[in-house]
């Protein structure tokens, strides 16, 4: 057994891990009203088994999350899905729209093993289709050191609402890396 902050990790899934994947869900912009004249949105956010949410933020069609939800990545083919939802007190929470994004250019981007790039530099653009949720054009970029990947996600299956997310990548010792 590993251990990965505070938690044992079967030798096993280390073995077949190709590290972590951070998403950093920023905000919502004009989410769909589920209550009187707001929504109290938290965003849930699933890939395989893994199931992760953010806090609850009353009363705000425009929340600001800014919070980090870190995946465990096997399979850089799978499909994150991201939904968002109003929070009840007494009845069933609302359902206010879904996104999904793929993972695999950014893994591929990885892979690619740059180095010593211009802070800011764009290594590679997604557009937008119908095969995707991109509102606008992402842009997977290098920056201190690092690559990452900012998104606008069309929200589906509502009548309205973006969010906003970021993704960085955590390379675990003993894991499979890429």
């Amino acid at each position: 057994m590993e251990e990965i902050r505070g938690a044992a990790v079967p030798k096993s899934l280390m073995e077949n891990l190709l590290g972590l994947l951070r998403v950093r869900i920023k905000r919502g912009v004009n989410l769909a009203v589920r209550d009187v004249r707001s929504s109290d949105p938290y965003l849930v956010l699933k890939m395989y088994n893994q199931k992760l949410k953010t806090r609850v933020i009353k009363k705000d069609v425009n929340p600001e999350w800014n919070e980090d939800l870190t995946l465990s990545v096997i399979d850089p083919n799978h499909i994150v899905s991201l939904t968002v939802y109003d929070h009840d007190t007494f009845s069933k929470d609302d359902k206010m729209g879904d996104a999904e994004f793929e993972i695999s250019t950014f893994i591929e981007t990885l892979r690619m093993n740059v180095t010593g790039l211009a802070n800011g530099t764009v290594i590679k653009r997604i557009h937008p289709s119908k095969h995707n949720c991109l509102a606008e054009e992402s842009c997977i970029y290098y920056s201190n050191g690092k690559i990452s990947q900012d998104m606008i996600l069309r929200l589906q299956n509502v009548e309205c609402g973006e969010v906003e997310i970021s993704l960085h990548w955590i390379d675990l010792p003993g894991s499979r890396g890429l």
